[in-house]
């Protein structure tokens, strides 16, 4: 999929490659569907072990940074027990209805160069045709948070990714449907390298700082054209 990116409102510096530690961190999107569960805990088990994942130990992933290193990688079976880091939507029905969810990331730069990338999620009672809309536009609206904009391959295409899914009501039973971007390595690195923002200062710097605001600072004027 493709987005079409307006010109930003303020110049760019020189594009920096995030700091790794000498490891990428692939990640992948997967969806399932589970509508015959004789509850919603049931539906939730069966769509787990549909992704993959009913035998990992999951970390909810929260917020909208992925970690620094993030590059898209292909499924793999994962270990029993493995400890995996999960950026996940879910939605659910029962008897009636539709249901959708989705999950998208987005490799970005920031004004200072840094590399960094996204992750949004959405759930929503309805298509998924709604939700992937919706879900474009959230992750719009985190990149202008955050004065980000998307980083394009050599071709010219934004490198971003989503993955939507939906759900039909059977009659009696319980359904679910999730969505997730898999992080199978992302908790065996160290302390976080990336870089640090100051809201005020509008530098980075690499490492953590010791005092004072910091954070993700910017206009929020930048154009983005989904």
């Amino acid at each position: 999929m493709d987005f079409s990116i307006g010109n930003s409102s303020r110049p760019r510096n020189q594009k920096k490659s995030a700091p790794t530690s000498g490891r990428a961190i692939a990640g992948w999107l997967m969806t399932a569907v589970a509508p015959f569960g004789e509850n919603e805990e049931h539906a939730l088990d069966q769509a787990l072990v549909e992704l993959g994942l009913g035998d990992a130990r999951l970390v909810q992933g929260e917020g909208a940074m992925l970690p620094m290193g993030f590059e898209p990688g292909t499924p793999q079976d994962l270990p029993m027990g493995t400890l995996v880091e999960c950026h996940l939507s879910k939605a659910t029905v029962h008897s009636s209805g539709i249901a959708s969810a989705g999950v998208a990331w987005a490799l970005c730069v920031t004004p200072e160069g840094d590399e960094c990338a996204i992750v949004s999620t959405m759930s929503h009672q309805g298509s998924m045709e709604e939700c992937e809309i919706e879900l474009r536009r959230n992750l719009q609206r985190k990149l202008g948070n955050r004065d980000l904009e998307l980083r394009k391959s050599d071709d010219g295409s934004a490198l971003f990714e989503c993955a939507v899914d939906e759900i039909e009501a059977q009659e009696g039973f319980h359904g679910v449907v999730l969505a997730a971007l898999i992080l199978p390595n992302s908790l065996n690195i160290g302390g976080s390298s990336g870089p640090t923002r100051s809201r005020n200062m509008g530098v980075s710097s690499i490492g953590g700082s010791l005092g004072g605001p910091s954070g993700l600072g910017g206009s929020g004027q930048s154009d983005f054209g989904f």
